[in-house]
């Protein structure tokens, strides 16, 4: 049975000329084909178009909503177009002047998200946003030694759609010269190549083969997880940080700390882990070549879609209870500890002030104040902040308002960045960074790079943080943080656990 490619090629001319276009530009008109996904999973799907996760430069996103509901869509994708390795300058420069110069094309029915610039922008980049935000005195160490930012423009992707249980594929045809002076050959040949493309993707995701990540031997199930810190100079930063707060420099700050240990384990086999321990809202894994990114974040940075602005603040923060009646009852004690309430409602403010920003303020809203969403093995409190963006402003200036979240540096930002710099002397990398799309119809949607690990050179890194405020307990904040690094370092342990008995048993 020959499968269905839309729009055909027939309506191709068309479609062109009605999408307004200037000399400088590409037209992407995109071209899709849907198969059922009854017999396919997100990760299964990944596998086979990967050969068992070993494509460079590939990604598949996935979603739980609050935690507990499968999100509609999953996004993967492999073989991009380019792969941009970004230091020393504003990564969104770079991907706004590339994604300036497409024009998406309108096909109905075709998903929304087409394409684009997938990747991450490390917590450091905050420098290029806000200077004054890195003191300039102090000399970052950078243990980890990754770019600033990765970028992969796809222009092939796959898309799960849960709730009708098919498979978009998308590829585009492109045109870079003015759409009358194309030749019906010149069509013909750019169909095909498309075409081809979402066939052989078709033609991997419907075989009966689902090749399995290579998994070395397992000798690193007892190793160590050893902080950057340790426990004393964690508690350290918490004594630091509140004299600073008395003085007012301060409301509150985010200090972290870094947990490596050395492991064999292959990075897919720990995100596959990783969503079945600690499933939400952002699921992500990246192959990046020299190291692969593997998260389950529960919190959005920022959103846009069809020029509306949306952040979800996330703080406040308990362990999950072993029972039901347990559980309720320490959502109802998080839900009533003034402290916490206190610093969630400095940190939604904060959020609405970087809304408020690059948005018409007569449409800033606090959607949802102070909810509770539970994960694995914590429960946060969580508010949704949204706006419609003021005339001139894009999907680029709401990324450089809210980046990074308040959750994750604190208020006032600039001076709480300051301090965190000085205490920290570290890099952070991917953490309290972003990850996630900038697509082609100008749409974006980024998570806060937290409960993320990072795995290169044979080690993993995780991190993570805790918000101090004036009546913070320095232990308690660490112990927070403990929390925050165990649902990952949990993952690690337990897969590592069962391929050593898989080994064994072999």
């Amino acid at each position: 049975m020959s499968t269905q490619i839309t729009p055909p090629v027939e309506s191709i001319a068309s479609i062109l000329a009605a999408t307004p276009a200037t000399a400088d530009q590409t037209i992407k008109v995109p071209l899709f084909a849907t198969i059922s996904s009854d017999l396919l999973t997100p990760v299964s799907a990944y596998l086979k178009l990967t050969g068992g996760a070993k494509a460079p430069f590939s990604f598949l996103f996935e979603s739980v909503a609050g935690g507990e509901k499968i999100g509609r869509f999953s996004l993967l994708g492999t073989a991009p177009n380019d792969v941009v390795r970004i230091g020393g300058k504003d990564p969104l420069r770079v991907v706004e002047e590339r994604l300036n110069k497409v024009v998406l094309a309108k096909v109905a029915g075709a998903h929304g998200v087409t394409g684009g610039a997938v990747g991450y922008i490390a917590y450091d980049c905050v420098r290029f946003f806000e200077p004054k935000s890195v003191r300039q005195d102090i000399v970052m160490k950078d243990p980890l030694a990754i770019p600033d930012s990765i970028f992969m423009f796809a222009d092939c992707i796959v898309v799960f759609d849960h709730l009708y249980q098919k498979i978009q594929i998308l590829s585009h045809f492109n045109c870079s010269q003015p759409p009358a002076t194309l030749t019906p050959a010149q069509i013909n040949a750019e169909y095909s190549r498309a075409k081809s493309e979402i066939l052989a993707v078709i033609r991997l995701l419907t075989s009966q083969d689902t090749p399995l990540p290579p998994q070395k031997p397992i000798t690193s199930l007892n190793a160590e997880a050893v902080s950057n810190t340790g426990q004393a100079r964690y508690e350290s930063f918490v004594t630091d940080l509140k004299e600073y707060i008395k003085s007012g420099d301060v409301i509150q700050a985010v200090p972290s700390q870094r947990v490596t240990k050395r492991t064999d384990l292959h990075p897919f086999n720990a995100y596959r882990k990783l969503r079945s321990l600690n499933p939400s809202p952002y699921m992500f894994y990246m192959d990046l070549d020299d190291f692969q990114l593997v998260g389950a974040s529960p919190e959005m940075l920022v959103k846009v879609q069809d020029g509306v602005v949306y952040t979800h603040p996330i703080a406040g923060t308990r362990k999950r209870g072993a029972t039901q009646e347990m559980d309720d009852a320490l959502a109802q004690d998080l839900l009533s500890d003034m402290k916490e309430r206190s610093e969630h409602v400095m940190l939604v403010d904060l959020g609405r002030n970087d809304v408020n920003r690059i948005c018409d303020p007569t449409t800033v809203n606090v959607d949802s104040l102070m909810h509770i969403e539970r994960y694995s093995h914590v429960m946060h409190i969580v508010s949704h902040v949204s706006g419609t963006l003021r005339k001139g402003k894009t999907m680029y200036d709401a990324f450089r308002s809210i980046f990074p979240a308040g959750t994750v540096s604190g208020a006032p930002k600039i001076r709480a960045m300051q301090i965190i710099s000085e205490l920290e002397a570290e890099k952070r990398g991917i953490y309290a960074g972003s990850v996630g799309y900038f697509s082609y119809n100008n749409d974006l949607d980024t998570c806060i790079a937290i409960r993320s690990m990072i795995f290169k050179d044979g080690n993993v890194h995780c991190q993570a943080g805790a918000g101090i405020v004036y009546d913070s307990v320095p232990v308690t904040e660490w112990e927070e943080t403990v929390s925050k690094l165990r649902g990952n370092v949990k993952a690690i342990e337990d897969a590592e656990r069962e391929y050593l008995e898989l080994q064994q048993q072999q």
